[in-house]
């Protein structure tokens, strides 16, 4: 059975799902019926971060042109650049067992890619969710509907994995940016040039 959370919520993703080692973390959305021109190319991206909160370099940053990062323990399985469809627009897969000792906290963030200069934002888009899925059996652990009206926002944290001793937790964050990738970079403290 999927737990369904609200912002803020957090949950033991791992001691509550003994021998949880390896999740696909997908991420979804729709667009509202926008006549901009162009499509909405939305990228989810994961940063690993160390004890600070911060990212410290390439390796700590995932997303489609560093397929992976943490010593292969976080990988992106591809750009989507239209979000058509039903299910999934793009995943990322995280595995536990894998992640270096010294990074805490992956966040799993959403952004548009050059959302300012098309003029688009999140209150465009509709049904944006993110899902946890075990690996190992395809089962949907849990789901975080953002269900939030972001109007101006062109970039949201999703979700964090967070460390607690030997196990991970989930939280549901929600939380939006405006300025994009460079907004989420600095806020885990990498330059975006």
């Amino acid at each position: 059975m999927t737990i369904s959370l609200a912002k803020g919520q957090r949950i033991d993703l791992t001691k509550t799902n003994p021998g949880l080692t390896r999740v696909v973390v997908g991420l979804g959305w729709d667009t509202n019926k926008y006549s901009g021109g162009v499509d909405f190319d939305l990228d989810a991206s994961a940063f690993l971060l160390y004890e600070d909160g911060k990212a410290k370099g390439t390796d700590d940053f995932v997303f489609y042109n560093n397929p992976s990062g943490g010593a292969g323990s976080v990988t992106h399985t591809g750009d989507n650049r239209t979000g058509e469809g039903d299910g999934d627009d793009e995943q990322v897969v995280v595995d536990f067992s894998k992640i270096p000792a010294h990074i805490h906290r992956i966040g799993i963030t959403v952004t548009i890619y050059d959302g300012d200069g098309r003029g688009q934002n999140f209150g465009q888009v509709s049904n944006a969710f993110v899902r946890v899925v075990d690996a190992a059996s395809d089962r949907e652990v849990l789901r975080f509907d953002l269900g939030e009206d972001y109007s101006t926002e062109t970039a949201v944290v999703f979700c964090e994995f967070y460390r607690a001793g030997a196990d991970w937790k989930f939280q549901a964050v929600g939380s939006g940016f405006t300025g994009g990738l460079s907004a989420l970079c600095k806020n885990y403290g990498l330059d975006a040039q």
